[in-house]
């Protein structure tokens, strides 16, 4: 080869231009290297923290203890005492699928059970295993040390009256929440704020650090109106007279008529609100608040009080029953006996002439008479803050028929529950003075006038014959002057009123001289044979009156009775002590007076009212 051939030029080699664009190469990735760094470091910094500590860093909540609920005189209610819930972490405890069986067995379930349950929770971080258990069991599944199993600290509510006081107090969830009566009612007041605390777990999940966020704040204790002692009493003697009488249900409401607090509320059946596996919902509901009746003959000394508010009769106005019915369109109004014959306010009220209410409410105006039942609270919502209480059914006059007005004026065609008849009870042993009902102790509701004085004393006072004259005899308390009226009330059915089944009432005010209580009984279709509120629901008002009078230490206000039976030997029941009645007011045995027998024949059923509100 030439050596021409050996010196041909090549292509030059740059090895500047080379390094150029590796330093170029190298400074574009230092730069998007710190970019990185800058942007993960600084700029979104808090992402990737978070990321970070959620490998290993929990908030967890700090569950606190609900308030306590405690009767007038600080006896607890309803209490919550601490558990523990045992949960665990899906994701750990299937990496040591080897351990599942060892905690089956200690928690009570199946190995199938559990495995079933981790395979469809397997993407979860929390799953509870049980809830609400002794917090020393919880212990010792802990004590296992199995991965990704912990305890935490719960409360539980327990209610130490049981179903004595179930529809008042209600009851809570499985976290602890109200969801009937004054637990739902004061739900927040109660339920207190949970804390937070944040915790540093291993790669075992065990807990290693902890540090408090947020203190726990407990919740509020809350005060009732009601009495225990009082509330066991009405409960006890309301289960006995539905044994006796073979009947289906019954409620009772008890109040103080200067404060409107309750003093006892009892509705049977009842329920176990420490145990609501297998009861019935039905049994659940607070009857005296939300459901619906008619009063009956309880009515009537409202009619009188309107007409004598009103001023169309005086006490003493003469009102002829005879022939002892009358005749209404196509309906007949009786009195039961059949001819009470003449007779003035008063007696109205001591025999329970339907005629006789009928003729009174008659001399009113028909806005006299719907305005004078509003107020008395009947048709409104008697704000007692209870969850769920009825405002009744009290049709306007543009809406009534020919006949609403006559038959409102004995107690059927309008709608009321147990809880609004003792508020109308209370107005007139309060000297016509309306107070809403209350079941805060210390809570004072502001009164509103609804009749004068001397009219709401003169209807005690003519209810009081009821008592020593008339049906309610077995209501008198031995050493008081008790005044009441009984209601026997024929119920309605879909296709009009039932023949056979009824409501037997009893509405009373002691010391009828200086009342402090108003007391209402309603006992739901007796069928051992009598049904007589006189005979129903009279003597429960003894029974629990006689012992409430004890308890709350109220002085006698009719010693001469109480005198009269010590000197006697006769110190059992109330009545046996009781001048004789007058012959011209005298009653049969059976006291068949107090019935309402003014209802349309068969023939011509009148169907029952709709079960809303205010019309």
């Amino acid at each position: 080869m030439s050596k021409t051939g050996r010196n041909r030029p090549r292509n030059a080699f740059n090895l500047r231009q080379r390094l150029r664009w590796v330093a170029l190469a190298l400074g574009l990735c230092s730069v998007s290297l710190v970019g990185r760094a800058a942007y993960v470091q600084i700029i979104n910094s808090d992402f990737y923290q978070r990321q970070g500590e959620a490998r290993y860093l929990r908030e967890l909540p700090i569950k606190t203890s609900r308030g306590m609920i405690t009767d007038r005189n600080g006896e607890p209610l309803a209490v919550s005492t601490p558990v523990a819930s045992i949960w665990v972490n899906p994701q750990d405890l299937l990496r040591v699928p080897d351990r599942i069986p060892e905690l089956a067995q200690a928690v009570g379930m199946s190995v199938d059970e559990l495995s079933s349950r981790l395979s469809q929770k397997s993407d979860k971080e929390f799953m509870y295993l049980r809830r609400r258990i002794n917090p020393d069991e919880a212990e010792k599944v802990v004590a296992l040390k199995i991965p990704g199993v912990a305890a935490q600290r719960e409360f539980r509510r327990f209610y130490p009256q049981g179903e004595a006081m179930a529809h008042v107090l209600g009851f809570t969830n499985i976290d602890d929440r109200g969801q009937e009566g004054l637990e739902l009612a004061f739900d927040e007041w109660l339920r207190g704020k949970a804390g937070a605390k944040r915790v540093i777990r291993n790669r075992k999940g065990e807990t290693v650090e902890s540090d408090l966020l947020r203190a726990a704040e407990p919740g509020k204790d809350l005060t009732l109106s009601i009495d225990r002692r009082i509330q066991y009493l009405a409960f006890k003697e309301l289960r006995n007279a539905l044994v006796a009488n073979k009947a289906a249900g019954g409620s009772m409401v008890i109040m103080d008529v200067a404060t409107g607090e309750i003093l006892a509320m009892v509705n049977l059946p009842t329920y176990n609100p420490n145990s609501l596996n297998g009861a019935v919902p039905d049994t659940r509901r607070n009857r005296a608040v939300t459901d619906l009746v008619e009063p009956g003959s309880t009515m009537k000394p409202l009619t009188i009080a309107t007409a004598l508010q009103a001023g169309v009769v005086t006490k003493d106005t003469i009102i002829d029953t005879n022939p002892g019915y009358m005749t209404l369109g196509r309906f007949t109004i009786r009195d039961v006996p059949r001819n009470n014959g003449v007779l003035n306010v008063t007696g109205v009220i001591t025999r329970s002439s339907n005629v006789g209410a009928a003729k009174v409410a008659a001399k009113l105006p028909d806005q006299t008479f719907y305005d004078s039942i509003r107020s008395f609270g009947y048709g409104s919502v008697p704000h007692s803050g209870f969850p769920g209480e009825s405002g009744g059914v009290v049709l306007r006059p543009a809406r009534w028929s020919g006949t609403s007005k006559t038959t409102m004026s004995y107690g059927y065609g309008l709608n009321v529950t147990p809880l609004q008849i003792a508020t109308a009870y209370s107005a007139l042993a309060n000297g016509g003075k309306l107070i809403a009902p209350t079941f805060v102790k210390g809570q004072r509701n502001e009164g509103k006038q609804i009749i004068d004085e001397g009219v709401a004393k003169q209807v005690v006072a003519m209810m009081e014959t009821v008592v020593t004259q008339g049906g309610a005899k077995q209501a008198a308390v031995l050493g008081y002057h008790v005044a009441g009226k009984t209601g026997t009330a024929r119920k309605a059915g879909p296709g009009g009123y039932e023949r056979g089944h009824y409501n037997s009432l009893f509405a009373g005010v002691v010391p009828a001289t200086n009342p402090r209580f108003a007391t209402v009984i309603v006992i739901n279709d007796p069928q051992a044979g009598k049904f007589y509120g006189g005979l129903v629901s009279a003597p429960v008002y003894h029974n629990v009156m006689e012992g409430t009078l004890r308890l709350m230490d109220v002085p006698l206000d009719d010693l001469q009775s109480w005198l009269a039976a010590q000197q006697s030997g006769k110190m059992g029941h109330s009545a046996s002590v009781l001048p004789a009645p007058p012959a011209e007011t005298a009653l049969p045995a059976d006291a068949a007076a107090e019935f309402d027998a003014a209802l349309p024949s068969a023939q011509n059923p009148v169907p029952a009212p709709p079960a809303g509100g205010t019309q």
